[in-house]
């Protein structure tokens, strides 16, 4: 089959440019496309029944509408494109998406040893996936390289990894001459998520709020007294409030998440466990290193604070 070249029709599952699905999807289009790329989500598809799909959940929904949409436009030879919600566990989408479809970025995280049903089944969903990978013509594209350790030689030699840190890495020269003035103690993102939970250090922010930081969080609500909830603001705002901030914690299960990217592009010190050490490869020098059980790193943090 001949395609059109002239026009991409695009699915994204989430076009927001607050959530983090949304901006990583509106970041690969913007890079990847030129202005007569046409960009499809339930938003703009069904805007009159937003709140139906609210309620279903559309994050689930939508990227089976999106398979649908793309057999739609490719039958009608036409190029497509599948964006985001697009997890390397989720083989069905590798499975029933037309071909050449172009993909991106793949997600996935690494870091699942507390949930014992990712630990046991995603390494298989994982190579079921990347089996259908191989057999598309296209580029495989990640996100990051937290998935490198579960793929074989053949895939990584024909995959392109870090999209995102390094569309960062850009922006953080862009922004690098910039002083910010910084009276925020802490911002923190926080997602009522099964796994990111698990990995969130909910003793370590107790500590900092019975030492007197100030702790501010965005995203869900979290239920501990002593900390300013803003829940979901966008980009915008987040940006603005990470310019004022000087510290802020990297969830153990992804160290470079689109918040956490962001904050270095803010200068904002990243604090991570010790015993993550090895997993920081990028930005080193953004990263403070803690043993959230020790005194002394509490005193070091408190020096810290009182010098920016």
């Amino acid at each position: 089959m001949i395609l059109n070249e002239k026009f991409v029709y695009c699915w994204l599952c989430d076009a927001s440019r607050s959530t983090g699905e949304g901006k990583l999807g509106n970041i690969f289009i913007n890079k990847k496309f030129n202005t007569q790329s046409r960009i499809y989500s339930v938003e703009n598809i069904y805007p009159k029944n937003k709140k139906f799909f609210n309620v279903l959940n559309y994050k689930y929904i939508s990227p089976f509408i999106g398979i649908f949409f793309c057999w739609f436009f490719y039958i009608k030879r036409q190029r497509v494109c599948y964006v985001n919600y697009l997890p390397l566990w989720n083989f069905f989408l590798f499975l029933l998406l037309p071909p050449r479809t172009i993909l991106g970025p793949i997600t996935g995280g690494a870091m699942f040893k507390k949930n014992k049903f990712r630990k046991i089944f995603f390494p298989y969903l994982y190579k079921i996936s990347e089996f259908f990978l191989n057999i598309r013509s296209t580029q495989i594209i990640f996100s990051t390289d937290l998935l490198k350790v579960f793929l074989n030689n053949k895939t990584i030699n024909r995959s392109k990894f870090k999209f995102i840190n390094d569309f960062y890495l850009k922006k953080k020269i862009l922004y690098n001459k910039i002083n910010y003035k910084k009276n925020i103690d802490f911002l923190i993102y926080f997602r009522k998520h099964k796994n990111k939970q698990l990995f969130f250090p909910i003793k370590f922010i107790k500590r900092l709020i019975s030492l007197g930081f100030k702790i501010h969080i965005v995203g869900d609500y979290l239920n501990l007294k002593g900390v300013i909830n803003h829940k979901f603001l966008s980009n915008k705002k987040v940006e603005d409030m990470l310019s004022k901030s000087k510290f802020t914690i990297a969830s153990g299960e992804n160290i470079y998440s689109l918040f956490v990217l962001e904050a270095i592009i803010k200068k904002v010190i990243i604090i991570v466990p010790k015993n993550h050490f090895n997993e920081v490869n990028n930005f080193s020098n953004n990263f403070l290193f803690l043993n959230f059980n020790q005194i002394h790193n509490f005193k070091e943090l408190i020096s810290l604070k009182n010098s920016l």
